[in-house]
């Protein structure tokens, strides 16, 4: 009778468990396709904003700043322990001081100075110019693994030295939230606006560019594969296996480039069968067969390794520790 009711409890668990796999995967294909819902919107934003006002802004941006390098007399070339509060106040004194100047020249009809001095200001991978109208650009050089990406855009005006400054124009990801850290920073820290918008586009190209790259190397064995705009959420799907395996992984923060949280669920395939077993135990394993595994050293893997690392090291163990699985149910 006691045998019987722990037959009955574990039906029931089982049951259950199945019950619960089966809404979750449910949820995911829920979540799939609200993905692809939004990759289709950013596909379509993507050509708009390619076009009409968009694009000129952005190639007269690039034109603006391009000649902004070429007057240039000099390039400063700025340690951490320079770039502060008081070399940024030089920086918006100097554009007022120079839009004043020839305001002046332009109401007296003189020439403009030809030898004034044009300054721009490197620190590590960005640039500060001094454009006309009192602005002061800054221009974002972007890399991945040592090669050169994109380069991006943020012009700041202020109508005068003593009041804050505004983000005016930038040709950063529409998706960043620049205007957040714009309120949160721009009007107490400008320093800081300026290095933390690096960080997350810097953060973005190296989410963005893992995946390219895993795509690139083990594109025929990627099934499926979903991202956010941002890469702050990326899902694929493992294919070419005996088991199909799905990754999903996920960053808290922009600034991150390992994930904060990651989930790799093996779900078995009907190639995936127990040979040792038989009668009861064999009809017990046919039915774990339907509940996926997780597999925490992929999960490990993927938190503390690039993405195409934690790729290579998943695959490379996955025979291991399909092994081990299968070991420890047929000792259940």
């Amino acid at each position: 009778m006691e045998q019987y009711a722990e037959q009955i409890r574990r039906r029931q668990h089982s049951v259950s468990e199945l019950t619960y796999i089966r809404d979750d995967d449910t949820r995911l294909e829920t979540t799939r396709a609200r993905l692809s819902n939004v990759l289709k919107r950013h596909e379509d934003l993507k050509e708009r904003l390619s076009r009409d006002s968009d694009k000129l802004i952005f190639e007269r941006l690039q034109r603006e700043f391009e000649a902004a390098r070429t007057a240039q007399t000099e390039e400063i070339l700025i340690d951490d322990e320079q770039w502060n509060d008081g070399l940024l106040a030089t920086i918006r004194e100097k554009v007022h001081m120079e839009a004043d100047r020839k305001t002046t020249a332009n109401q007296a009809n003189v020439p403009a100075d030809a030898q004034f001095q044009s300054r721009s200001y490197r620190i590590k991978n960005k640039v500060i110019y001094c454009l006309d109208g009192a602005r002061i650009g800054i221009q974002y050089e972007t890399f991945f693994a040592g090669e050169p990406c994109e380069i991006y855009h943020c012009v700041l005006e202020s109508k005068s030295f003593l009041e804050k400054m505004t983000v005016i124009e930038h040709t950063l990801p529409f998706f960043l939230p620049i205007r957040e850290v714009e309120s949160d920073f721009l009007s107490s820290n400008a320093i800081k606006f300026i290095d933390h918008l690096e960080e997350i586009l810097q953060s973005y190209i190296d989410r963005r560019e893992q995946v390219r790259l895993i795509k690139e190397l083990y594109g025929n064995q990627i099934g499926e594969l979903f991202h956010s705009l941002s890469y702050n959420l990326i899902e694929f799907v493992m294919e070419d296996f005996e088991c199909k395996v799905t990754v999903s992984i996920r960053y808290s923060d922009l600034l991150l480039t390992l994930p904060s949280q990651a989930r790799v669920l093996a779900w078995p395939l009907g190639s995936f069968q127990r040979t040792s077993v038989t009668g009861r135990r064999a009809r017990s394993a046919a039915a774990a067969q339907l509940v996926p595994f997780r597999l925490p050293y992929a999960e490990d893997a993927l938190k503390t390794l690039s993405l195409p690392e934690a790729f290579a090291e998943i695959v490379l163990s996955l025979p291991r520790a399909l092994k081990q699985i299968l070991s420890s149910q047929e000792s259940d």
